[in-house]
């Protein structure tokens, strides 16, 4: 993990992910305050930008880049939790909640992250009610997400989940430039550790996938021929 120069550093002010960010509606002054305040690193490709188990210091404003958040299960297996993109922000429970991270956050490519100050951050939610609220939405929708996973895992069947995970991908993380490949690099391990099964399943189901030309196989890549049909396997419409 490196610091970046200053001159690398974007203003927040000017930053190109701050319309997708939780600051978006921040007055000038206050995004002002971030930009002076705020440490900007680089994290390279497959490392930790923090780890579960350890306390926060500020929040995490991604700049670019792709992150995945993951808890340790039994026996040590990853479960991937979620992932996160350009204009999310990362820590913030903890951060309110005077805990740990439940999660650890590594890097999927090459990213850029702004981290503001914890003192300023309360101090923002406390002046500005707008920014509360938001981050209120932002607690609520993954509550809300958390109990759908829970009864996914209860009704769902793995073929059911696996096609609704490569269409949660696509919807996170856009395509590339065929309109088709998902924008985003999984091995076939942290495709499983996302549907929670084994990646033999995946691996086979996914060659299933491909047989009946819903998908394409691009090594770690996936494009997604037939979205439509896809739907169906995952039982997303009646």
């Amino acid at each position: 993990m490196l610091q970046l120069n200053v001159k690398d550093a974007p203003q927040c002010s000017q930053c190109s992910s701050l319309h997708l960010s939780a600051f978006s509606d921040l007055y000038i002054q206050d995004l002002e305050k971030f930009s002076n305040a705020k440490a900007c690193i680089f994290v390279k490709d497959g490392d930790h930008i923090f780890q579960e188990g350890r306390y926060p210091s500020g929040i995490f404003c991604i700049h670019k880049g792709k992150i995945k958040l993951s808890r340790d299960g039994q026996e040590g297996r990853e479960h991937i939790v979620r992932f996160a993109k350009a204009g999310d922000i990362l820590g913030y429970k903890a951060l309110i909640t005077g805990g740990t991270y439940t999660a650890s956050a590594v890097a999927l490519d090459d990213c850029h992250i702004c981290v503001i100050p914890r003192e300023l951050f309360f101090e923002t939610i406390q002046n500005d009610p707008k920014l509360a609220m938001r981050m209120m939405e932002i607690l609520a929708n993954e509550l809300n997400n958390a109990e759908e996973r829970v009864m996914e895992l209860a009704q769902k069947t793995v073929r059911e989940r696996l096609a609704e995970t490569l269409l949660i991908l696509l919807e996170t993380f856009g395509t590339e430039e065929d309109g088709e490949t998902i924008n985003v690099s999984l091995t076939r391990e942290e495709i499983a550790n996302i549907v929670g099964t084994a990646t033999e399943s995946v691996i086979r189901l996914l060659a299933d996938f491909k047989k009946s030309e819903l998908i394409e196989l691009k090594g770690r890549k996936i494009a997604i021929k037939k979205p439509i049909a896809l739907i169906k396997e995952a039982h997303l419409t009646d």
